[in-house]
């Protein structure tokens, strides 16, 4: 029988990685609901940006520059997916089509550059201590990714429901076509969205590095989990990323704990029970930001 402390370990670790998964999932879900599109190179984004926060933050040691140039790089190259290509293709099967491409061709330019062996940053001096929980410890770097990410899912909250920009990008999920007659650049607005997703990777890229390496395999892992974090939590809302992250994420460190060898079926399991009860996520669209389902 695990002791209680082992079991507040085990949470803490699901909740730190939870996080984690939450920074990726909120920025697909802002492309799926405002922009219609799953970008099936979000995984890249986060597998890249770890990479490179990695080899710059090494270079110099600081950490807060591995953070910049990672979610930079990133956020540059989400501008440019969506300025010159996406906008330019006409459906959604195109879009998928163009994204699975960039999967591959990140996946190729990262091994030619750094190799095919998994890559490690430590925690800021700063953050590289630890905690006593009973007769363990636990890492003060995984303590701050679990305050971060929750200082991140307050301001996206603040954003999405609270601001004028916020407003307008609900507006547009809901009918573009209006917004723009109202002479909002409707475009302009895709693009930063899409962007500020790609910079959400970008960071959970960086900051997963000194917790999971950056590994080439991180790509279709971490997005697949991504994913799965949407369809519980629910489609089209922070809020649902928000509470699908942490299930998913304690889910995954309770799984490992007790049952190793079932932890990815217990995460899918998970998800086809909400399905089975509740097949539009724990949080529906229409109840939180009034986005169509």
């Amino acid at each position: 029988m695990p002791q209680a402390d082992q079991l507040a370990l085990v949470f803490l670790n699901g909740i730190a990685f939870g996080m984690l998964l939450f920074l990726l999932a909120a920025g697909l879900v802002l492309m799926l609901g405002v922009m219609n599109i799953i970008n099936l190179a979000h995984g890249s984004f986060f597998m890249l940006a770890g990479f490179i926060g990695v080899a710059v933050g090494v270079k110099t040691g600081n950490f807060a520059l591995g953070i910049l140039a990672g979610v930079g790089a990133i956020g540059f190259l989400g501008l440019v997916m969506e300025r010159f290509f996406l906008r330019r293709l006409p459906g959604k099967s195109e879009q998928v089509l163009f994204t699975l491409g960039c999967v591959y061709i990140i996946w190729d330019l990262a091994r030619a550059v750094w190799g095919s062996s998994p890559r490690f940053l430590s925690a800021p001096s700063i953050l590289g201590g630890s905690v006593a929980i009973g007769d363990y410890q636990f890492p003060v770097y995984r303590l701050a990714v679990i305050l971060f990410g929750s200082i991140i899912a307050i301001g996206l909250w603040f954003f999405v429901e609270r601001t004028r920009l916020g407003a307008i990008v609900r507006a547009g999920a809901d009918d573009k076509e209006m917004v723009a007659g109202i002479g909002i650049d409707i475009k302009r607005v895709f693009a930063a969205v899409f962007t500020l997703a790609a910079v959400l990777a970008g960071l959970a890229g960086v900051i997963a590095a000194p917790i999971l390496t950056a590994d080439l395999d991180m790509d279709w892992l971490i997005l697949t989990l991504a994913l799965v974090v949407m369809v519980v939590g629910g489609l089209r809302t922070i809020q649902g990323a928000l509470v699908g992250s942490l299930l998913i994420g304690l889910v995954d460190s309770l799984g490992k704990f007790f049952f190793p060898e079932l932890s990815m079926f217990l995460i899918f399991g998970v998800m086809a029970l909400i399905l089975a009860f509740r097949p539009y996520g724990i949080v529906r669209s229409h109840e939180k930001l009034g986005l169509k389902s």
